[in-house]
């Protein structure tokens, strides 16, 4: 009994003590890590980053250095814990971890997911702040996670601020406002806990069929630059780190197939430098990211995860990156498992490592990946020097952070005031509100006048579908308006709203009914002879088709682009009637919509707007809010014309006549698009003047000024977006006929002038030549302006000498 006593009495001890350093370990300035009772030089705050890594890298065994190459998925998704247990002690992550992924957020479509800590946003805060302490105060040296989270179009947790999706991001073509979502993106997961932000997609979208393409922001790589720099400057001037995806090459899949078959892009050394690394090179070079996320494709034979060429020779040599680079998901097993160039998974591993990769990421154990590192380096098939390297750019990371200074949310409270806050909502609206387009309006159909319309039906599968609203990669759990709410709570008072659905998204056999035509049953027709009653005891029919969540988004590629289901079935038996079809469209890519252009009077493009999306529809089709969106994606007119982008070759897109070719005289195919990249109406006019360069002759070094006038010359305020288009005339190498270099969205009264100005960079002049070097060549440029790839207003030489 005796004895008992004394071994209670010696393990209270034990725990006092313990429990009296940890509580030692914090120190008025710095904070001992490694519970030694000193400040080494990582634990300095005054201490250059380098150094301090260094210094940690010295301190930390194999066990530790391997725990920080790999991702900890959080609760719901491989973490089975919402707080630290006391079986923590004996996991891998018992030595540390580089990052926690999607850590407590209440992630959409994933009940396993659903955590008391994800809201109140302070309970959030909180519990991440436990988190972070266990690794701080449990581990041998305290090294902090760095808590990662996606946030493409608003941060990935519940009732966070959302934003529409990437597709309308860039239909907004709003450069000031991208960086203010991106602000909001930063602040939200720094109050909420989070230290890292997997956006933005700077993926090329050039492939119409691609289920991603809504996840883009557009097919061109320089608005996207331009976009991507705004949203990445957003979110780490929040002290947040931005974290860019997919590198490199990953949106152009062999015929724009997506799920497993994500592979064996067709693209040229010249094209990939020029059109899919580009916004990549920009945004590392000009807004500093500290991430970058590496995509499971290969590209010319070689797995991106596994290539030094693409993770070291091109990031960073030649870009400069100087961040991590963490693995999209299953991207280090796919090069074993798909692409066969490694004889097994460890064998995966090695060559992933060596290439450049950080920090493996998959829905599995981190174990997996971080046990065949070790064996591969206490073989000495991996040298400790690479893997050094590999844990530095981690460290250095999390010194860049903070992480070792504060590791903790300073105020958790404070989260609730500043997540989603009125402001935040009130921007997210106008996010939607400005990637509204217009793709047609005849007679001025719209805006809709209430006086003169009193009974109005809405119709069509999407009027009352709200599933686009929320994704996988976005925030959760906010208040939705369907399109026919919207529409009665803005039109309901003065007029009579009346509903009939008319068809669902889909019948039963497509997407086979795509290429075997199925007859009507009675249902369906049913349901389209209720759609065409209630059209003829209307005045004016709003027709709200096109796709959901189910039919675009990631491994949703499609073989066709026509209005899926029977939906043009409704609205030629809408349009039979002889009343005015307005047809809304509810898209996340761009729809082979012919006929419907061809004969409705009005068409809106929604695209996948967030969560107002009811809202603003409804003030955009009665008047409101003025559309001045603009398309980022050409609109073909077939899937047979696919690729049909821009920028394109000289001739890669022309016609079969004797105009195009000497030897023309086919007429075998449909040509040109249905809507050109940069096209959209608005319910006022512009016009522009008065295009002045500084200079007409420039060496090959100078910047040249570009300036031009537009005016409202409209009844309405309205926005234009003024977009700069370039040419180079001789080069020595086949170039793109013209190069989107500079645009601006500009609100105007009627009435009303301003003057813009642009500025050409010899980075914007610059071409690749025969040797693959970016060089300014002599010769002539043209400066074109317009409001579309097409409708070119505008023109000015200059001769760079």
């Amino acid at each position: 009994m005796k004895y008992k006593s004394f071994s209670m009495l010696a393990f209270v001890f034990l725990v006092t003590t313990a429990d009296a350093q940890i509580k030692n370990i914090y120190h008025k300035g710095w904070i001992d890590f490694n519970k030694n009772g000193r400040m080494d030089v990582f634990e300095d705050p005054s201490r250059p980053v380098d150094a301090r890594v260094k210094d940690l890298l010295g301190q930390m065994n194999l066990d530790e250095k391997t725990c920080q190459t790999a991702t900890l998925y959080g609760y719901g998704r491989v973490l089975k814990d919402e707080m630290p247990t006391a079986e923590w002690k004996t996991s891998i992550w018992k030595d540390g971890i580089a990052n926690i992924d999607e850590e407590l957020n209440s992630l959409p479509y994933n009940k396993k997911a659903v955590t008391q800590y994800s809201f109140p946003f302070s309970k959030h805060a909180h519990a991440i702040n436990t988190v972070q302490k266990w690794f701080v105060e449990e581990t041998r040296l305290g090294i902090p996670v760095d808590f990662s989270n996606e946030g493409i179009h608003g941060l990935c947790h519940d009732r966070a601020t959302p934003f529409p999706a990437p597709v309308n991001i860039g239909s907004t073509w709003n450069k000031s406002l991208v960086y203010q979502a991106g602000s909001i993106v930063g602040r939200e997961a720094k109050a909420l806990g989070y230290t890292n932000v997997y956006a933005p997609i700077l993926d090329v979208a050039r492939d119409q069929r691609w289920g991603r393409v809504v996840e883009c922001y557009a097919e061109d790589p320089f608005l996207i630059a331009e976009l991507g720099k705004q949203m990445t400057m957003g979110i780490q001037d929040q002290g947040t780190a931005a974290t860019l995806k997919h590198y490199a090459v990953y949106s152009v899949p062999k015929g724009g197939r997506d799920g497993q078959a994500r592979t064996d892009p067709h693209v040229a050394p010249r094209e990939m430098h020029e059109m899919f690394l580009y916004p990549f090179r920009r945004v590392i070079q000009e807004a500093k990211p500290m991430g970058i996320m590496s995509s499971y494709n290969d590209w010319n034979g070689e797995p991106v995860t596994g290539s030094y060429y693409f993770l070291t020779e091109l990031l960073r040599k030649q870009y400069g990156f100087d961040g991590y680079v963490v693995s999209d998901s299953e991207a280090v097993e796919f090069i074993s498992g798909k692409h066969h160039v490694a004889e097994d998974y460890k064998q995966a591993v090695k060559q992933a490592i060596e290439a450049g990769l950080n920090v493996r990421t998959h829905f599995t154990k981190p174990e997996n990946f971080i046990l065949p590192l070790r064996e591969l380096v206490k073989e000495g098939s991996v040298s400790m020097k690479t893997l050094d390297e590999r844990v530095a750019d981690v460290l250095r990371v999390k010194f860049r952070l903070g992480l070792f200074d504060d590791p903790y949310v300073k105020d958790p409270t404070a989260a609730d005031k500043k997540v989603h806050t009125r402001a935040d909502e009130e921007l997210a609206v106008q996010l939607n509100r400005e990637s509204m387009v217009l793709l047609k309006n005849d007679k001025n159909l719209l805006p809709l006048d209430i006086a003169k319309y009193k009974r109005i039906l809405v119709s069509g599968p999407l009027a009352t579908e709200i599933n686009y609203t929320t994704s996988r990669y976005g925030p959760s759990n906010n208040p939705i308006v369907s399109i026919l709410d919207g529409i009665k709570a803005y039109a309901g008072k003065n007029s009579t709203i009346a509903y009939s659905k008319g068809c669902e998204v889909i019948d039963a056999k497509w997407p086979e009914s795509e290429i075997i035509p199925v007859e009507l049953t009675t249902e369906e027709q049913l349901q389209i002879d209720q759609a065409v009653a209630a059209a003829k005891a209307s005045d004016v029919i709003i027709a709200v088709v096109g796709e959901t969540d189910e039919q675009v988004g990631e491994s949703k590629s499609r073989t066709g682009l026509n209005l899926p289901g029977r939906q043009l079935m409704l609205l030629q038996a809408l349009h039979a009637t002889g009343k005015p079809v307005v047809m809304v469209m509810v898209n996340g890519r761009p729809l082979t919509i012919n006929w419907e252009n061809r004969y409705l009077p009005a068409i809106l493009q929604a695209g996948f707007p967030g969560p107002s999306a009811g809202k603003v529809v409804a003030e955009t089709l009665f008047g409101d809010n003025n559309p001045g969106g603009k398309l980022t994606m050409t609109y073909p007119k077939s899937i047979g014309q696919i690729e049909l982008n821009f920028p394109f070759k000289p001739g890669s897109q022309a016609g079969q006549g004797k105009n195009d070719d000497p030897n023309g005289n086919g007429k075998t195919r449909v040509l040109g698009a249905l809507y050109p990249f940069g096209y959209g109406l608005s319910y006022t006019t512009f016009e522009f003047s008065n295009l002045n360069l500084d200079k007409k002759e420039i060496h090959n070094q100078a910047d040249v000024h570009v300036s031009v006038d537009v005016k409202n010359t409209g009844q309405r305020k309205g926005d234009e977006v003024v977009q700069l288009y370039l040419k180079d005339v001789v080069s020595s190498v086949t170039t793109y006929e013209s190069v989107l270099r500079g645009f601006e969205r500009v609100s105007l009264a009627p009435g009303e002038t301003k003057t813009l100005k642009f500025t050409l960079h010899p980075d914007d002049l610059a071409i690749l030549d025969k040797n693959m070097n970016r060089t300014v060549e002599p010769g002539k440029f043209i400066v074109m302006i317009g409001n579309s790839s097409e409708d070119i207003k505008l023109k000015e030489e200059f001769t760079v000498k």
